[in-house]
């Protein structure tokens, strides 16, 4: 006896609900309705961790939160800037 698949909505309201759809799903249940994609990704960017006292990370926190960036992106246009100007 073929056991019937639940239809995969039409959008899911959050990130969590359609987690918990595929958590107990199996997608190749699904593959006459999925569509096949093709990506390219290039992955280049690296990340390297820095150690910051507590008052300079509160600093970097709240002027990042101010000009409306990421404090990493904040703190790496610092640091490049300086350390051109140190050249």
């Amino acid at each position: 006896m073929q056991r019937k698949i639940k239809q995969i909505p039409e959008e899911f309201k959050t990130y969590e609900e359609a987690a918990e759809f595929w958590d107990t799903h199996d997608s190749t249940e699904y593959e006459d309705v999925l569509e096949e994609v093709e990506m390219h990704v290039d992955i280049q960017k690296r990340h390297y961790l820095i150690e910051l006292d507590k008052n300079t990370a509160q600093l970097l926190q709240e002027s990042a939160l101010k000009k409306g960036v990421p404090p990493g992106y904040l703190a790496s246009g610092i640091l490049e800037k300086r350390l051109i100007e140190a050249v």
